[in-house]
């Protein structure tokens, strides 16, 4: 009873007010939300299971692109050995790396043995005629790649890759139907530039040119574009776009050897040597085994007039290309320049050997023949001369002084002759400035041979004019003598362009031929 009078003493439940501000009441058991049960947690699906053959695939791949090519190779050796050859990720990389291995054959069937596997897998494809391009088999390689373009289309790799191989195999119309379609595909610099080399290899600068600067139009920062269209602008003789592209180039590229090389031969060439062995000093810091840099600084020195320092640089040009005739020209030039005949012969020689076909070598070969007394070989290099070099008038000058010389007044006067013809018709076209030098010798030796009446040598130079001569006074036979030795012992400088010795040594950008990998 006790306890019963306890609990009625407890305090009655509380009371609840309704929301709308009501008096206090029981709640009603039909307004009352039940409890919400918590979600049911599902649980999650189980991850498919790879094929057992390509559990291993990410830690083969991972290896490789690491190239821990030993531990590539003795996984793949596993994973084929457990499915018997049936691994197609496994031996595509085993392919690639008997390709890196340079065992290209055994890469090319295991590429094979991958397109039997997954026919439908264009990569397979594009491996196998990859392969055969690499083993020369270029129609090969371009039957293989219709076969994979049916499988993947509009894919530029292939497009430019068959455009290369239609080039090796000199169809320069289909490669070039091949590498426009490529780059309306994707705009790759790659195709622009192989494009480029066909219109080079056909002797279309101007195509070329306008290929590059569709090449810049899509990459305006790329150095090696800039660079080369700056080289052919120099090539069709337009200098100020040149020096503004080489050095947009090295805005991008401050250390791009190539345009360093290109902008400092183009202030050599109009003569600031200083500038241009500044920029020279550059270059020598990345590439100092560079023969066409050594070879742009010893002619930097030659022409400062120190001598010494220029052949020293030539020797070390030499020494690192050694079957470069212009190299062994210009070190002829510079013993020749400090009447060292014997050792402008030996050079001079030598780049003959690898350059048959030059006229100029010819007669700094003959000039360093006269100062050597073998006057017979010394005719006989000029009489070369004149036949390799049908437009250049310094040829029959120098021919005429020496049989002048010699006393054949006859000869001479015949090799004066054609001078004056080819002289006039360089005038005429007035496509380079011509040397003082020639004008004063022509002035003296034409009267003294009783030659050349109508004295075309005495008009004014289409870029200078120079003081003329008295017509009515003959030079003596000793003075025309003199003037004659003066000519033969200082030989003409070079008619060669310094950016093209800078565009052979620079690296082959647009030479080289690459293929989209």
């Amino acid at each position: 009873m006790a306890e019963q009078s306890q609990m009625s003493s407890q305090p009655p439940p509380p009371t609840y007010e309704a929301v709308t501000g009501g008096s206090a009441s029981k709640p009603d058991s039909h307004n009352v939300e039940p409890q919400q049960k918590p979600p049911v947690r599902q649980r999650m699906k189980k991850p498919p299971e790879l094929p057992i053959f390509e559990r291993q695939n990410w830690l083969i791949h991972l290896h490789y692109i690491r190239k821990e090519y030993n531990t590539c190779k003795a996984l793949i050796k596993e994973r084929l050995s457990e499915s018997n050859g049936q691994c197609e990720y496994a031996l595509y990389v085993q392919a690639l790396i008997l390709r890196q291995e340079g065992r290209i054959q055994e890469s090319l069937e295991c590429f094979q043995t991958c397109s039997l596997i997954n026919a439908q897998n264009p990569n397979n494809l594009k491996q196998v005629a990859r392969s055969l391009f690499l083993l020369g088999r270029h129609k090969s390689a371009i039957d293989v790649y219709s076969e994979a373009a049916r499988l993947s289309e509009r894919d530029w790799e292939i497009s430019h890759n068959q455009g290369v191989c239609y080039l090796y195999l000199k169809d320069y119309l289909k490669a070039k139907e091949c590498l426009k379609q490529a780059i309306q595909y994707n705009k790759h610099d790659l195709s622009y530039v192989m494009l480029a080399k066909i219109y080079l290899m056909e002797d279309d600068l101007h195509m070329a040119i306008d290929v590059y600067k569709r090449a810049i139009e899509s990459s305006p920062e790329n150095p090696e574009l800039l660079t080369t269209l700056g080289l052919l602008y120099l090539q069709v003789g337009q200098n100020q776009r040149a020096f503004e592209h080489l050095g947009n180039a090295l805005t991008y590229d401050p250390c791009n050897v190539k345009a360093i090389l290109a902008a400092g031969s183009m202030m050599q060439f109009h003569g600031d040597y200083d500038v241009a062995l500044t920029k020279y000093r550059i270059a020598a810091a990345s590439v100092p085994e560079s023969a066409s840099l050594w070879n742009n600084i010893g002619m930097c020195f030659f022409g400062k007039k120190k001598l010494v320092a220029a052949i020293s640089c030539l020797k070390r040009a030499v020494y690192l290309a050694p079957f470069d005739w212009k190299v062994m020209y210009n070190l002829g030039l510079v013993h020749l320049s400090m009447s060292q005949y014997a050792s402008a012969f030996h050079f001079l020689s030598a780049a003959i050997n690898l350059k048959p076909k030059m006229g100029k070598l010819y007669m700094l070969l003959a000039v360093a023949l006269t100062h050597l007394e073998d006057f017979e070989n010394a005719r006989k290099s000029y009489e070369q001369a004149a036949t390799l070099d049908v437009k250049d008038s310094t040829m029959n000058l120098n021919f005429c002084i020496f049989l002048y010389n010699q006393g054949d007044r006859k000869s001479a006067a015949k090799q004066f002759s054609q001078f004056e013809q080819k002289y006039k018709k360089m005038k005429e076209s007035a496509t380079q400035d011509i040397d003082p030098e020639i004008i004063e010798i022509a002035n003296k030796l034409g009267p003294a041979l009783q030659v050349g009446e109508s004295l075309v040598w005495k008009a004014e130079s289409s870029t200078k004019p120079y003081p003329e001569r008295p017509g009515t006074k003959r030079p003596t036979d000793a003075e025309a003598a003199d003037v004659s030795r003066r000519m033969a012992s200082v030989p003409m400088p070079p008619n060669q362009d310094p950016a093209e010795k800078s565009m052979a040594g620079g690296g082959d950008k647009v030479e080289r031929t690459a293929v989209a990998e």
